[in-house]
């Protein structure tokens, strides 16, 4: 089948298998090999991606349901050449480690900060829910989050989010982003929360 996807601004038109996996979709077709593709089976959120402005995990996405959609990657956050504040918070306050889960985390902390541009660290821990790290106890990526926040009045996300967009976090999300897809957290909640050799993109390792 065909589909066209428009990919952190640029549109992309690829012949593809109906079964393919956005994750592999990106990282296989279009070589955006800043998501990674951890667990397979939706829990650890390495994968996670926006679909029109909503986290999702992408192991658990069908290519073809992103088929005239919006998808904006790690690889999207920086603008003209800077960083965006979440990468820079990562950065500053050492939020990463081996970084294998780093790109899923920064966009799901982008997308909190878009909408709750001063979360509380409780609110930050259950924005990332979803997401698995093995490296760390997570506070450093918390106080990354929070450094992002004290920096992101000046410097706003490119991607602004819809008002009347979907949240992932309710059953009344949209059907790209239902619970199990989405990167909140729902239905994997409880877990331990966080390979590929790729480094994650506009963080220093």
């Amino acid at each position: 089948m065909k589909l066209t996807v428009h990919v952190n601004g640029a549109s992309y038109t690829r012949e593809i298998e109906p079964r393919l996996l956005l994750i592999h979709f990106l990282r296989d077709e279009l070589r955006l090999t800043g998501s990674h593709w951890g667990c397979d089976t939706s829990n650890c959120g390495a994968c996670v991606v926006w679909l029109d402005e909503t986290p999702v995990k992408s192991c658990t996405v069908l290519a073809a349901m992103a088929d005239g959609h919006r998808v904006r990657t790690v690889e999207g956050l920086a603008h003209n050449g800077e960083l965006d504040p979440v990468q820079q918070g990562f950065a500053q306050c050492h939020g990463l480690q081996c970084g294998f889960c780093t790109p899923g985390m920064m966009l799901t902390a982008r997308w909190l900060l878009d909408r709750n541009p001063d979360p509380s660290a409780a609110e930050i821990r259950e924005a990332l829910s979803g997401q698995t790290c093995r490296c760390t106890g997570y506070e450093n990526i918390v106080r990354s989050v929070i450094w992002a926040s004290k920096h992101s009045a000046s410097k706003p996300s490119v991607s602004k989010p819809s008002a009347s967009g979907p949240t992932p976090s309710g059953p009344s999300a949209s059907k790209h982003s239902a619970s199990k897809h989405s990167a909140s957290g729902h239905g994997t909640r409880g877990r331990p929360s966080a390979g590929d050799d790729d480094a994650a993109p506009g963080v220093p390792g």
